[in-house]
């Protein structure tokens, strides 16, 4: 029998709504103005309230950004699971090549989130290891496929020795199931340090686009994206088909 929900208090309701309202107003103030510029007073100025009553809610400019690089990280992070989810069985490849699609469609429409956690660091802010376990979401599903495509004989072993010594963080190789580095085997850690290639030619390939790198180089920028993570896919084993 599933127990019944307790409804929220209140006091915790108005909390919620406050805090929505916030995120939402520090949003457009990040479309606006950037990241840098993100302040607190400016944030209560558009929601009525007084300075000393944002600090209820958020105690610093640098928590806000905390919480919206987290909610970044989640929204990015969950659009890869979705699709890797909903191709379970197909070739980890061809779903490499969609779940980069879908997070290059997520960028091109998100793309002041996309700056937050994958363009030029905020002066003066160190992000919390809060934002860890959001953050290596898109990894797992990175290292998911590759690990897929080892089961299914499909990463090719002719491509280059990853030295296994190179390992990822722990909070990578954990989304793999390895919660302790010094048990990973040596074929799980060079996997995991292919992960690396994919995930940088994958931010790379839409930083270039959405930063205006592609002006008068590249005439599709859709190709162009399909062939950059077809190629760097190959360069660690997976054949990705364009055809």
């Amino acid at each position: 029998m599933t127990e019944p929900t307790t409804p929220l208090r209140a006091r915790d309701r108005a909390r919620a709504e406050v805090m929505s309202e916030l995120l939402a107003a520090a949003r457009a103030r990040l479309e606006s103005e950037g990241s840098a510029a993100l302040s607190l007073r400016a944030v209560a100025r558009d929601l009525g309230m007084a300075s000393s009553a944002v600090y209820r809610y958020v105690p610093s400019r640098d928590a806000l950004l905390t919480l919206l690089i987290i909610e970044a990280y989640d929204a990015v992070g969950e659009v890869a699971e979705k699709v890797a989810a909903d191709a379970h069985g197909a070739d980890p490849a061809q779903t490499w090549l969609e779940v980069a699609r879908a997070v290059r469609r997520w960028a091109l429409d998100q793309p002041y989130s996309f700056e937050l956690i994958y363009g030029t660091p905020v002066r003066g802010y160190r992000a919390p290891d809060d934002t860890v376990r959001s953050a290596v979401r898109l990894w797992g599903v990175i290292i998911g496929l590759l690990m897929a495509a080892a089961r299914d004989g499909v990463l090719d072993p002719a491509g280059p020795d990853f030295d296994p010594a190179g390992r990822m963080a722990p909070e990578a190789l954990a989304v793999a199931g390895f919660t302790d580095p010094t048990t990973v085997p040596d074929d799980v850690a060079r996997i995991a340090i292919r992960s690396g290639t994919l995930f940088t030619s994958l931010v790379g390939a839409i930083s270039v686009e959405l930063f205006g790198h592609l002006h008068h180089v590249a005439g599709d920028y859709a190709r162009f994206f399909d062939v950059t993570i077809a190629t760097s896919a190959a360069g660690v084993g997976l054949r990705v088909s364009l055809d």
